[in-house]
């Protein structure tokens, strides 16, 4: 059971750092550890000030212990001018015990002084790692936006980014869905044709209706025509000529100007002012 507890745990963890390294912005990162080590830098100097606050408050109280030290060693000769030598030696008793104590005072005073001196070179130390840390930080961070500029504009031209993929795959859809549509208006097409399919409007013909109204309308042509060419009195052999010198119709010969049967064998001459009868035909 442990051995499987341990192989979820392992498998927990690997999709947690994969989720996690999908996530995660370099640049982001960066900042944050920027971030913590000007907190830390922070610090340093707050303890720096902290240690000397500390150092100037122990120097105040040994200067103030110097000038009581000073003020009882007078005392003390004073006293021993005008004969008291009790007040004298309680004057010395005083100032031994203020000396312990400024030497006391001393002792601390070089051990603040010390570590002053030491977190002021660390902070000088971790100022200089900061600004280093800086530069470096803008340079990484110059270098991944162009990395990852010229990632996506690769990745646009090479059509495999995800917004131009989705592009792609929407042309693609397009593309099927036309092709689709055009091979079903072809087949309907076709059934129409045929004579698989009614139209239910009656606007679709297949071949052979096509065929026998377009014989139909041959046929009617024909009957027409031979119906023309029957009252214009022109044979077959000359419908071409007909039709060619169609332009102008035939002059009908004048009705007073034909003669009797009878006497077609006799023609008077023609008076001065009148037309010819042969010229007329």
């Amino acid at each position: 059971m442990s051995g499987i507890f341990q192989r979820i745990s392992l498998i927990f963890r690997a999709k947690t750092d994969k989720a996690l390294d999908k996530f995660e912005d370099p640049r982001e990162t960066l900042d944050y550890s920027y971030q913590r080590q000007l907190d830390l830098l922070q610090k340093v100097r707050r303890g720096v000030a902290d240690v000397a606050t500390s150092r100037k408050r122990v120097e105040l109280q040994a200067n103030g212990l110097n000038t009581q030290v000073d003020k009882l060693t007078q005392q003390a000769q004073k006293a021993l001018e005008v004969g008291r030598e009790d007040l004298a030696r309680e004057a010395l008793t005083r100032r031994s015990g203020l000396q312990q104590q400024l030497a006391d005072l001393q002792t601390q005073h070089a051990q603040l002084q010390a570590e002053e001196e030491k977190l002021t070179r660390a902070s000088q130390r971790l100022q200089a790692k900061v600004d280093a840390f800086r530069t470096r930080k803008e340079t990484i961070k110059a270098t991944y936006s162009a990395a990852e500029a010229q990632t996506r504009i690769n990745e646009a031209f090479s059509g495999i980014g995800e917004e131009m993929g989705d592009v792609g795959l929407a042309i693609q859809r397009a593309e099927d869905k036309t092709a689709t549509m055009q091979a079903r208006a072809g087949a309907i097409d076709e059934l129409l044709a045929s004579g698989a399919l009614e139209d239910p409007t009656g606007m679709a013909k297949d071949d052979i209706t096509r065929e026998l109204e377009q014989l139909a309308s041959t046929s009617d042509v024909e009957d027409e025509l031979s119906r023309m060419k029957a009252q214009l009195g022109a044979g077959p052999s000359s419908a071409p000529q007909a039709i060619e010198g169609a332009e102008q119709p035939p002059v009908a010969q004048p009705v007073q100007n034909q003669q009797p049967a009878e006497d077609q064998s006799y023609a008077p001459p023609p008076q001065q002012g009148q037309p010819n009868p042969g010229d007329l035909r």
